[in-house]
């Protein structure tokens, strides 16, 4: 279903919801909500989890999150870079409906005060509505307080960095120098802490269960890691060595490494505090990442990497695990995307999808729970870095990147390296004109938006 611009705004809040096939998977009446746990890493590639394929890296507690649950080998990004699907997590929609998502990524050339519409329904203000108390801890990158904290858009409570990164030791992106940003915030008011960003979220978040209620949590914790500057726990000395946060000359393999299990030791002390909370069996918690990896990650078997629209830029971990819901150890081929996370958590939580705004991202509860089979999708992506284009429908993907056109069978090939192009012009042809009438829905990217100073650190650095 194609939904243009003009009935989409005028759709807001009203009816007419995309929904998916199938019946949602709601708790039953009378078991109570479930709490909800949603975990976003930053820069993962698909390959650097154990359960996913790393070769070095062990991630003995995430990856235990699909082992008592479902693992979706065909999870993706709404976008190749960090702003952009964390706008699309929030709103439920493609990132390209907004200003602020066509930033790719939000950064110093980005207009003042740009920010998700006040009035746009969040994956948090829906789950408030619902009765939930509502969480972010971590990276939040999508505005500045007060007027587009994450308190303004649905989060009962914050606790994280505001700008797209920040030195895990300062807790401020660092610019010649000097410190820049507001840096880490409790709710909206900039703070001093002391401590390893990962390790602060992490105790944060297991706070934050510890002292929860009856009342159901919905605890949103994007970690920063494991985005540059590529620092480990033992790292302070060389916090106030760095000259800027995109510390290119540093980081390798073996520090990347450290990172992600430090990221996983604190996934293993948040699951943890649910069971001695006893809050394990009615919370559903979610694995997943931003975008696809960095320059240290491991994508196998996809290529690409972060800021592209090759399956190794989209193409993330996802795992969901769900007590009594979601059979341990299940696998799933169902494509999955981050703008579905929204309408898919309300309908686990017994809310009306159709009642609660108009979304492009639909509820795959059925799907995950195992109560429908997977189906088709049909996705969308655009770059503006070297003018990238893709589509994805059923096991064929367009691709444009650097200049050319590209036609794979993903379910034949999925590194992307049998270009069926010169061979079928009549589908490529089709599915070009099928992704210039979606684009032409979107907003355009604006003059400006990408900066230069921007580009000279997002692209071709990774």
């Amino acid at each position: 279903m194609q939904v243009d611009r003009r009935s989409f705004i005028g759709g807001v809040g009203a009816l007419g919801a995309l929904a998916a096939s199938g019946e949602g998977a709601a708790a039953p009446a009378g078991k109570g909500r479930p709490n909800i746990l949603f975990i976003m890493a930053d820069d993962l590639g698909y390959a650097d989890l154990s359960c996913t394929g790393s070769h070095h890296i062990r991630t003995p507690a995430i990856d235990s999150i699909g082992a008592q649950g479902v693992q979706l080998r065909q999870g993706y990004a709404n976008s190749a870079i960090c702003s952009p699907t964390r706008t699309a997590l929030l709103t439920g929609c493609y990132q390209y409906r907004f200003p602020i998502g066509v930033e790719e990524p939000l950064g110093p050339g980005a207009p003042a005060g740009i920010g998700v519409p006040a009035d746009r329904p969040t994956i948090a203000s829906v789950l408030r509505a619902q009765g939930y108390r509502t969480k972010l801890v971590g990276k939040w990158h999508l505005g500045e307080p007060p007027k587009h904290s994450p308190l303004h858009h649905g989060y009962d409570e914050f606790f994280g960095i505001i700008e797209g990164a920040a030195d895990y030791f300062r807790h401020h992106m660092v610019m010649g120098g000097k410190d820049v940003g507001i840096g880490l915030a409790q709710g909206d008011t900039p703070i001093e802490r002391n401590g390893y960003l990962t390790d602060l979220f992490g105790d944060e978040a297991v706070k934050t269960i510890e002292a929860s209620d009856d009342t159901p949590f919905f605890l949103s914790l994007h970690f920063n890691a494991p985005h540059w500057p590529w620092e480990g726990r033992e790292d302070a000395a060389i916090a106030p060595t760095l000259g800027a946060s995109f510390h290119y000359n540093g980081g390798s393999l073996a520090k990347y490494k450290e990172m992600v299990e430090a990221m996983d030791q604190n996934v293993a002390k948040l699951l943890a505090a649910l069971e001695r909370s006893g809050k394990a069996d009615n919370t559903i918690v979610i694995f997943t990442s931003d975008n696809g990896g960095e320059r240290f990650s491991e994508t196998w078997p996809f290529t690409g990497v972060k800021g592209e629209l090759l399956e190794g830029g989209i193409r993330v971990p996802l795992l969901v695990r769900w007590p009594g819901h979601i059979a341990p150890g299940s696998t799933s081929d169902q494509v999955m995307i981050s703008m579905d996370f929204l309408p898919t958590l309300l309908a686990m939580a017994g809310g009306d999808v159709k009642k609660a705004g108009t979304f492009d991202g639909i509820d795959l509860s059925a799907q995950l729970t195992g109560k429908a089979a997977p189906f088709d999708r049909t996705l969308y992506w655009r770059f503006r870095a070297n003018g990238q284009a893709a589509l994805r429908q059923g096991d064929w993907k367009y691709l444009m990147l650097g200049g050319k056109e590209h036609l794979f069978n993903l379910a034949q090939d999925e590194r992307e390296r049998a270009d069926r192009a010169p061979d079928d012009p009549a589908r490529l042809k089709a599915m070009r004109a099928q992704w210039d009438s979606w684009n032409a829905q979107m907003l355009a990217y604006p003059l400006g938006s990408y900066s230069e100073d921007v580009r000279d650190h997002y692209s071709d650095r990774y």
